[in-house]
């Protein structure tokens, strides 16, 4: 600890006493209750002082003290190293400060400070630089990520409509280096989405996510083992990162995220304020400009940018980014209804019919659909922002069902690939129902027929009943199973002419 000084009235007393009264130290020590070495040390140094007692009018009090007690000068000789340089250098994971030492050694020689002395000089400076600098972050290690609390509206100029866009904030740990975007929500889907355009932004991928503890990342908060939601852990494993929420109400944790969104706010979203944006990309272009500009902004503490140092620090040190963007993907298990669809975002998808009442899991992304049962994907369907809609595959229905999703058009062009005759009987069976259902399920019943009994019979057969006028489902069926067809369709025997003694004439009928 300091020696602590001597107050002013002090001193003065005891220059008093020991000048004007003449007393001993021991005298003087037991009347100011000041030890005797101090009092023989400020007497030794008035006297070198040189001024006699009392003090001259025009002398202060200031200046008495900066005679008695004056701070160690440095050695001018001594040349004093760049505690920013060691700061920033420090960052990088394998350095330490012996080869830095050495190498200010190699470069002042003689001027250069001892070991010790050049570490006690770090520690000093690093005292008086600002909280957030204390916390040791190695390059490419961590990604501070947080929101604003603020907000920018998006105004729809046709119906007035406002949306309240969300600023998300990454940034890192070593350099400051700081990726700003503006989000339609704080939901999964834009969370994630945001990741992937801040790892491209920065080219690479850090070791570390620091993120709040938003529903969006955590499902289940807990001080040592939080839980992580499905869809961010899987983000991590496709970047080959990890991630480690900030403890709850510990905002120390992610101080630089805190002190990110504060410079966020006040350096972006306040020269924002007074624009109108209609469009998430208007705006989203006016904030990376922004963006841009405070990143190159020359930082005080350690006198470079945040672009300098993302380019010297972090840069080098990040992961490579994998082959493929990362695809949201959502999950989520459902119950397979009576119908044999599962419902997702309002749309309906189709299943084996089979699977009905069955629990399955749902893989859901951008693009397209997986359902899974026991690890096995049973179907997969393009994804449909139609709302209320359905995807059903035939397929998947049973055999009853399946008349339901075939069109005239359809079943005409099946008619047509065995044969004009049965084309032209389907097309009779279209328009001879009551209702369009009915004819389907007949025209079926006589499609069916061709694998049964073989498309050239059921063509055959289609002949015989248009020559006799009765093109239905149930006559065309009774010369199949017969082996009648073809025999109305031949043409008929010639009666031979006979002549002979016992066949009677017209005559013989009078």
């Amino acid at each position: 600890m300091p020696k602590k000084r001597t107050s002013m009235d002090k001193i003065k007393e005891v220059l008093r006493l020991k000048y004007e009264c003449h007393l001993s130290l021991r005298k003087i020590a037991s009347c100011t209750k000041v030890s005797r070495s101090t009092i023989s040390e400020i007497l030794t140094r008035f006297e070198h002082y040189g001024v006699g007692w009392p003090l001259p009018d025009n002398h202060s009090e200031a200046q008495l003290a900066q005679v008695l007690y004056r701070a160690k000068t440095t050695c001018l000789s001594k040349v004093m190293p760049s505690f920013s340089y060691i700061h920033k250098e420090l960052r990088r994971p394998p350095m330490t400060k012996q080869l830095l030492w050495e190498e200010y050694v190699a470069e002042h020689q003689e001027r250069a400070y001892r070991y010790s002395q050049y570490c006690e000089h770090y520690r000093r400076w690093l005292k008086k630089q600002k909280r957030s600098m204390r916390q040791s972050h190695l390059a490419g290690d961590k990604l501070f990520i947080d929101y604003c609390g603020p907000t920018i509206p998006i105004i729809n100029p046709e119906t007035g409509e406002v949306r309240n866009a969300q600023i998300f904030v990454a940034t890192l740990g070593a350099s400051n280096y700081t990726y700003v975007e503006a989000c339609e929500s704080q939901r999964l889907e834009h969370w994630l989405e945001a990741h992937a355009n801040a790892f491209e932004h920065f080219g690479g991928v850090p070791a570390l996510l620091v993120p709040d503890n938003l529903k969006a990342a955590v499902t289940k908060t807990d001080r040592y083992e939080p839980k992580l939601n499905d869809s961010y852990r899987q983000l991590a494993y496709h970047y080959q990162t990890a991630v480690m929420p900030a403890r709850p109400y510990k905002p120390k944790d992610k101080a630089k995220a805190e002190n990110a969104v504060l410079v966020v706010e006040r350096w972006i979203m306040m020269r924002l304020r007074n624009e109108v944006f209609h469009t998430f990309r208007e705006l989203n272009l006016a904030i990376k400009e922004l963006m841009q500009s405070l990143n190159q902004r020359r930082m005080k503490e350690l006198d470079a940018s945040r672009t300098e140092l993302f380019n010297t620090l972090d840069k080098p040190a990040l992961r490579p980014l994998p082959a493929e963007r990362f695809l949201y993907t959502e999950f989520k298990q459902a119950k397979v209804g009576p119908d044999y669809h599962i419902e997702y975002k309002q749309h309906y998808y189709s299943v084996p019919h089979q699977l009905v009442g069955q629990h399955v899991q749902l893989e859901a992304s951008r693009k397209l659909v997986r359902i899974y049962h026991q690890g096995q994907c049973v179907a997969q369907h393009p994804t449909s922002a139609k709302a209320r809609g359905q995807s059903t595959y035939t397929e998947h229905m049973p055999s009853n069902h399946q008349y339901q999703k075939w069109s005239p058009e359809k079943l005409q062009s099946w008619a047509a690939r065995i044969g004009p005759a049965t084309r032209e009987v389907v097309s009779h069976l279209l328009q001879s129902k009551d209702h369009p259902a009915q004819a389907i399920r007949s025209c079926l019943g006589l499609l069916n027929l061709s694998t049964k009994h073989s498309e050239q019979r059921l063509e055959q057969a289609c002949k015989d009943a248009l020559i006799v006028n009765k093109p239905y489902l149930r006559f065309i069926r009774n010369l199949l199973q017969n082996h009648r067809e073809g025999r109305l369709s031949a043409s008929p025997e010639i009666t031979p002419d006979i002549q002979h003694s016992n066949v009677r004439g017209p005559n013989s009928y009078h």
